[in-house]
Parts: C-alpha cells; sequence; structure tokens
C-alpha cells in the first residue's frame, strides 16, 4: 500500500470504479475492442488485469465507451456502450469474462452511458443518455432480469441549458446517482468531452425519477491550472465508508491532444449555510501528491 498518490493515477476515459470484497476495481475506456479492468487495494496503485469484455462476446465492433458494473444476485452486470448503443452483459466475476448469451442491444435508439441505481428498495433503475438534438439524460426501470429496461417508465429528465453546460455543443451525460438525507443527486458532465470547459454538475429531486433542479453552484469539478476536461464520473468510497470519492477522466492543462487520463480525489456532502439541501462538494482537480485512502480494517 502507498501512503500517497498523485493524479492521473492511469490511462482511461469515463472511468467507474466498483469496491466488491475489499477490492476496487476501476474499468474505462481504455480499448477499442473491449475493456481492460484494473484493480487496487488502496486506489493508489493499480494493477492491469487484462481483459475483462472483448468485443467477440458481445454486441458491437467499435466504439467501446463507458462500462459501469453493477453486482446483483450473485452476478455481475457491465451495462456498456458500443457502436453508440447500450448493451449489458454478464459475469460471475468482477474480473469477467463479461459475455451476452444472446448478443443485443437494450434499445434500438441510440443511447449511450449507462448508470445503475439500486434505490434502498431494492428498485433498479437506469439512467442513460439519448440523441435528441444533443445529448439529453433520461431514466427508466431495470426489468427483473436485469438484461433490460421498461421502456414504458421511461422518462426524460433534462437537456442543456444553463451557460456552462452550452461552451461546446449541447451535451448532458455521464449521469451517476447518489441518495443523501433522502435527496437524489443526479450528477452529470456537460459540455463536449474535446472541450476544456467539459465539466460536472448536478440536480436534486424527491424521486429517483425527477423532476430534477440543477444546483445553483454548478459545477462542482471544472478546469484549473492544472487539469482541463474533467468529467465523465463516477463515485466511490472508502472501505470503511468514510469518504466520499469521485473518479473522472482530465488530461493535461490545455493539452487536448492528449489521452484522456483517470484522476481520483475526495468529495463531501456539506452543510448549506443558507438553508436548503446540503451542497455536494468534489476537492479537485488536484495535482499535488494526496494521502492515500485506507486499506480495510
Amino acid at each position: 500500500m502507498k501512503n500517497k498518490y498523485k493524479n492521473p493515477v492511469c490511462d482511461g476515459a469515463d472511468p467507474f470504479v466498483l469496491l466488491h470484497d475489499g477490492i476496487y476495481y476501476l474499468y474505462s475506456t481504455n480499448s477499442s475492442d473491449g475493456f481492460r479492468v484494473y484493480t487496487s487495494d488502496d486506489m493508489a496503485t493499480w494493477t492491469d488485469s487484462g481483459y475483462c469484455l472483448r468485443a467477440e462476446d458481445v454486441m458491437g465492433d467499435k466504439w467501446f465507451w463507458a462500462p459501469e458494473v453493477m453486482y446483483r444476485n450473485g452476478k455481475f452486470y457491465m451495462v456498456y456502450v458500443a457502436n453508440e448503443h447500450l448493451g449489458i452483459a454478464v459475469a460471475n466475476s468482477p474480473l469477467g469474462p463479461f459475455l451476452q448469451e444472446e448478443k443485443r442491444w437494450l434499445n434500438e435508439k441510440n443511447e449511450i452511458d449507462g448508470h445503475f441505481f439500486v434505490d434502498d428498495d431494492g428498485t433498479v433503475y437506469l439512467y442513460f443518455v439519448r440523441f435528441d438534438n444533443g445529448n439529453v439524460i433520461w431514466c427508466a426501470k431495470m426489468n427483473e432480469d436485469m438484461l433490460s429496461y421498461d421502456k414504458s417508465t421511461a422518462k426524460f429528465l433534462f437537456r442543456a441549458e444553463d451557460e456552462w453546460e452550452l461552451r461546446d455543443c449541447s451535451v448532458v451525460e455521464g449521469p451517476f446517482v447518489l441518495k443523501h438525507n433522502g435527496k437524489y443527486y443526479l450528477t452529470y458532465s456537460a459540455n463536449h468531452t474535446r472541450s476544456e470547459d467539459y465539466a460536472v454538475g448536478y440536480a436534486i429531486s424527491d424521486n429517483p425519477m425527477g423532476p430534477f433542479v440543477k444546483a445553483s453552484c454548478n459545477p462542482i469539478l471544472k478546469k484549473n491550472e492544472a487539469f482541463n476536461g474533467t468529467g465523465h464520473h463516477s463515485f466511490t468510497t472508502s472501505k470503511d465508508g468514510s469518504e466520499l470519492v469521485c473518479v473522472y477522466h482530465a488530461r493535461p492543462f490545455r493539452d487536448t491532444s492528449c489521452p484522456r487520463q483517470t484522476c481520483i480525489d475526495r468529495a463531501k456532502f456539506v452543510e448549506n449555510l443558507f438553508g436548503g439541501d446540503d451542497i455536494l462538494v468534489i476537492y479537485g482537480p488536484t495535482s499535488d501528491e494526496q494521502k492515500a485512502f485506507e486499506t480495510e480494517k
């Protein structure tokens, strides 16, 4: 275990981290023909553990993006993007191999950036991005098989409208939901991923399917003197649950030719001193050494 780490921690875009049985598994956009998985004990040192999904085992043959994994009922479910469509593959291990017994898309419509959210009552929701005069965020309830979503429940949530969201294209994408004090915080990225103004904001609702109200403090993760293009994130926790952690991709400042790299920083809900809902804060992007996360006690 390292006592310190420094961003970026590894290559890869659209990162998602699964904490399972004391090990962190990092999935990201990192290969043209599937996904490689990285493992770590402390989120400071990452080991390339090889391919967890290969193109020949699933629907799709190009543009493998934004994988996310959920553990449920003894299986691991990966929602992924290929050919600008969503698919779900299943494995018995977080290392894969993730396979589709029946190779098919979730929907024939162009949809990307799937995110599983499991509510307190066990209901599983899928948040995703649909192409509709830009990238817009939708939500639907998953069916019991966890291989499809109930199209009758599919609902449009919101699109890019605020000034900070429209600096390069009409894009909101990369949804990820946190539940805090009974409220649903739908975090998302805005602007095109090529833009140095790619950044993260959030919206709040009393219901997982909205309506959502965007936070006045947006964006909560944006460029600084070290990194730009900060976005398409996920959240995890330290092993003891005491620290909230944001995992995202970025580029060195103003270098849009550099491959996107994975960064990790702490996050926290803080009291709103003016009243109202707690504020979600991401303490980044950092470029100096940070304390590593504790191993399981």
